[in-house]
């Protein structure tokens, strides 16, 4: 059975425990796959309704990215743990084996991806809830603030399990631009989220 298929407590249960999977990584995905799902709520509240009819095909298009994403960062949840997998295979391997470098550092770029993947992913949801939050109900705004935020955490989430395994690398040429990838995303798309929460927040408030 896929861990995404569990239940929300089985799921939370097994999170808290000792066991290696899932972790941070996995967890980042289920975070940002809730976030996007809100941003289809505020969609399918908005879809329908006389007042947004000019609206309505750019919403419903948002609709069906935000569905592809929604999927694909559920798909992660599970693609996360089986990355890790490798990595934790090679960390009992013995260090006076002489295949354990390369052993590693492959299983290092494996745990890398996934993460880098989520990282992606969350980039392109928080682009969508901007369209949400402009275009949506007003009287569903909030569940895109929400959204946002909760794709903003897993971006941030994610970027961490990047960094913990691209420190281990010794191909630093390699690592650097992961490293280099993940900051761009971290910068543009920390920067929009917070943007698109002050909005919201600020129409929320009776601001302009």
């Amino acid at each position: 059975m896929k861990y995404i298929d569990k239940t929300c407590t089985d799921f939370i249960e097994i999170l808290s425990t000792k066991a290696a999977v899932p972790g941070g990584g996995a967890a980042s995905a289920l975070v940002g796959g809730v976030g996007t799902a809100l941003g289809s709520m505020v969609g399918n509240l908005t879809v329908g309704k006389k007042k947004y009819a000019d609206v309505e095909t750019d919403v419903i298009a948002l609709i069906a990215e935000a569905t592809l994403l929604q999927n694909k960062l559920l798909k992660l949840v599970d693609d996360d743990i089986a990355a890790f997998e490798p990595l934790s295979k090679a960390y009992g391997i013995p260090k006076d084996d002489p295949d354990r470098a390369q052993i590693m550092e492959e299983a290092l770029r494996i745990a890398t991806s996934t993460p880098l993947d989520i990282m992606r992913a969350c980039a392109n949801a928080i682009e969508l809830q901007d369209g949400f939050a402009k275009k949506g109900n007003v009287f569903a705004i909030s569940d895109a603030g929400v959204g946002v935020l909760c794709c903003k955490a897993a971006l941030q989430g994610a970027s961490l399990n990047v960094f913990i395994n691209t420190k281990s690398m010794t191909d630093r040429e390699y690592a650097d631009g992961v490293d280099a990838e993940a900051d761009a995303l971290l910068k543009k798309y920390c920067a929009l989220a917070d943007e698109i929460y002050a909005s919201i927040a600020m129409r929320l408030r009776g601001g302009s």
